[in-house]
């Protein structure tokens, strides 16, 4: 069963990056902008090449790396030895998900912006909170 849930994520991790996290926009009857994991990595690209590399760190190459080492462990294709190692690169995931919480909190705080929360935001939480619980739950030998 771990196998199938940690497979899964494979394909759960990137639709959660192209899923709208959040609604962003200056008043509500203008519309709002639907932000993604991908378009906001975009956006920091062109401003902050240090913020954007973090964000892909985390988001990206830290929740899939895990991934696929788990995946690695399930198969019986390296040992679990390595699974502190997944643990830790969990853990640097759900970073991005307290830094998107932290910033919807600040937009809302300041009312300048109307900012919503879209289902990406809960999916991509899905996404890494069952990765941990699999890591969690595969046996070390």
């Amino acid at each position: 069963m771990l196998r199938l849930a940690n497979l899964a994520l494979l394909i759960l991790f990137p639709l959660s990056w192209f899923a709208p996290l959040m609604r962003a926009g200056i008043l509500p009857i203008f519309g709002l902008s639907e932000i993604s994991v991908a378009s906001g990595l975009l956006s920091l690209y062109e401003s902050d090449l240090l913020l954007a590399t973090v964000v892909l760190l985390f988001a990206f190459v830290a929740p899939m790396a895990k991934t696929i080492g788990l995946a690695l462990i399930h198969f019986n294709i390296t040992s679990t030895t390595s699974l502190n190692v997944l643990q830790w690169l969990g853990k640097l995931a759900m970073a991005d998900v307290f830094l998107v919480a932290l910033y919807i909190v600040i937009v809302k705080g300041v009312g300048l912006a109307t900012v919503e929360t879209a289902w990406g935001l809960y999916l991509f939480t899905f996404c890494i909170l069952a990765s941990l619980l699999i890591s969690h739950l595969t046996p070390q030998k």
